[in-house]
């Protein structure tokens, strides 16, 4: 195992989810369309995770631990500046799944990601957004019939129980930006 590979992974992975939980706590998410210290993140985290996949291919289990590999998952799930690397991430990913080298729950999010972000409907239901009354919904799915096995196979929980933890994550994102501002 590259550890310190691992450990530059995990790193990006902590100041991504530090600065997001930052403006969370601050009141300050959504108050953008995208936010300058979260967009900053994401880019310098865009350029070294295209150096990493370009040298090893997607980073598995044996070369980063699950771990590491789960770190770039998220780096490369955030890299929403360049659609279309997401989009050639998937194969790799998929390839590595196939090798038991990641989790299948990985790829359910990243291609959801993907489709939505290309105005198409998502596979497994992971990618949700917020009405006007502040409340979470899943965007649309391909398939609502066959979304609740899907998700199963990969790996996740139900459907409804993950949008009620979007939507408590929702609730207090808004109760610590009427704290900050009010």
């Amino acid at each position: 195992m590259n550890q310190e590979l691992k450990n530059e992974l995990q790193s990006m992975q902590q100041k991504d989810q530090r600065v997001l939980q930052e403006l969370i706590d601050s009141g300050e998410l959504g108050t953008n369309d995208y936010h300058p210290r979260m967009k900053a993140v994401h880019e310098k985290n865009n350029a070294r995770i295209k150096e990493i996949i370009n040298q090893y291919g997607w980073p598995g289990f044996s070369l980063v631990g699950k771990e590491g590999s789960e770190a770039a998952w998220l780096v490369v799930q955030h890299a929403v500046l360049d659609t279309e690397f997401m989009d050639k991430c998937l194969p790799l990913l998929q390839n590595a799944i196939t090798q038991g080298e990641a989790e299948g729950w990985c790829l359910a999010y990243l291609q959801d990601r993907v489709l939505t972000m290309s105005g198409k409907p998502q596979k497994y239901g992971t990618q949700h957004d917020i009405d006007e009354n502040g409340i979470a919904y899943p965007l649309p799915i391909e398939d609502p019939e066959k979304v609740e096995t899907l998700r199963k196979e990969v790996g996740l929980e139900p459907l409804s129980d993950a949008t009620k933890r979007i939507q408590q994550r929702h609730n207090l994102t808004v109760a610590n930006r009427r704290e900050n501002n009010g």
